[in-house]
């Protein structure tokens, strides 16, 4: 399927499944307009989508995601929707906007519940899967071609850079006398046994920001959200405004950064929107999550 073609609904029912966090206060901030126009930059399963388009009667959506199977399953989703729908599939880096301007746009960053939980898609150690971490299965670079190929210095310049890793040049050292790796539980084990013992029964596994690191590398998500967040508040109206959600420091920072550094937009958040305890009790994945909002100056 072409990254530049626009895709046509359907009625399949795959196996994809998202909780979309932070809605109530995604919605309310994006101050939806009657007969407005809005860009969902990372639809997921739809359920920001769905909200937007209940919110009004006349509303139109025009939904992103690098995924296929998130799309076919946000189609489904939202079936009752595809007069008010359309869908492209890609990075939102490389969306061609051409002459489209929204009302809002919204983007949901990192890993989706969906495709932690598929196993087969390599995102997670609790599960043992082939090293792949490709949101878009039509790319070639894999995490497996990262940990078997690339040098000592790169993996650790990676664990370091993307996953805050303290023990990086350590693990990189072990992962390059130990290679290759074929599945995500190797390497989980790998790396834990490498780490000194007080780490490896921590509140969080020994290797997950490792894995963190190769799926911000496999994706290149830290350049195509600042490529995205550079070109947004050209595809915004005038008073339209940009919410989004992020899940680790390094994309907060950068959405802090971009949001505040466009001559474009007026921040609307000080400091960031987090979940409430209720949200967080009913779907703790979303503990971690961060809301910054913007509006498009109107001079």
């Amino acid at each position: 399927m072409k990254t530049d073609a626009y895709i046509a609904m359907n009625t399949g029912k795959p196996a994809f499944v998202h909780v979309s966090v932070l809605s109530r206060e995604l919605i309310a901030g994006l101050a939806i307009c009657p007969g407005g126009h809005y860009l969902d930059a990372t639809v997921g399963a739809g359920g920001h989508s769905r909200l937007i388009l209940s919110a009004q009667p006349d509303v139109r959506v025009t939904a992103i995601d690098r995924d296929r199977m998130a799309i076919a399953t946000a189609m489904s989703n939202l079936a009752e929707y595809s007069e008010r729908l359309q869908f492209w599939q890609g990075n939102f880096a490389d969306f061609p906007a051409k002459e489209l301007s929204f009302n809002g746009i919204i983007a949901d960053l990192g890993i989706s519940s969906g495709q932690l939980d598929t196993p087969e898609r390599g995102f997670s150690f609790r599960h043992t899967a082939e090293l792949d971490m490709r949101m878009d299965s039509q790319q070639s670079l894999t995490a497996a071609e990262i940990v078997n190929k690339w040098s000592e210095t790169e993996l650790a310049d990676i664990f370091f850079t993307y996953g805050e890793e303290r023990f990086s040049r350590r693990i990189a050292r072990h992962i390059v006398k130990r290679r290759p790796f074929f599945t995500t539980t190797e390497l989980a084990e790998a790396i834990a046994a490498c780490v000194p013992a007080k780490y490896r029964h921590g509140r969080i596994h020994p290797a997950t920001r490792v894995f963190q690191a190769l799926r911000i590398v496999v994706n290149s998500e830290l350049t195509s959200l600042e490529t995205f967040l550079n070109r947004a508040p050209d595809w915004l109206k005038p008073g339209g405004r940009i919410g989004i959600i992020s899940f680790h420091s390094l994309e907060d920072r950068l959405v802090k950064q971009q949001l505040r550094s466009s001559p474009q937009l007026r921040i609307l958040t000080r400091k960031p929107i987090i979940p409430q305890p209720d949200e967080i009790a009913n779907n703790p994945r979303c503990r971690s999550a961060k809301l910054r909002f913007a509006e498009k100056l109107t001079a």
